[in-house]
């Protein structure tokens, strides 16, 4: 699920970006009590510090809702030394195949040439 709602109703009181880019909303209800709640990276908030929100109401706008005018975020690579050891891999799996082809080539003359005896 995308879309992160309030824990409890009350007024939001701060919005703080962490380091990871995650954002955490503070909110302090009537009584006083008060909860964070962290919203990950990458969802765009529909809330700003000093709104009151109810339980469950949305705090971000879904990502996965929309069509045309999506936009897109980031691509997230692969680690380069899995590619490269794939890349390696491939060659060596290469290098067996020519060998082996070698090798059964070599052994086809030998025969040939026992069987001219």
């Amino acid at each position: 699920m995308n879309v992160f709602g309030a824990t409890q109703s009350g007024q939001i009181t701060d919005i703080t970006v962490l380091e990871k880019g995650e954002s955490t909303v503070e909110i302090i209800n009537a009584s006083g009590v008060k909860t964070s709640q962290v919203i990950p990276k990458g969802l765009l908030l529909t809330v700003k510090a000093g709104d009151i929100v109810q339980t469950e109401q949305a705090l971000n706008i879904n990502p996965n809702a929309g069509g045309f005018g999506q936009e897109e975020s980031e691509i997230v690579l692969q680690n380069p030394l899995r590619i490269i050891g794939y890349l390696i891999f491939c060659l060596f799996v290469l290098l067996t195949q020519i060998l082996l082809v070698l090798k059964k080539k070599q052994f086809e003359k030998v025969q040939a040439a026992e069987l001219n005896f």
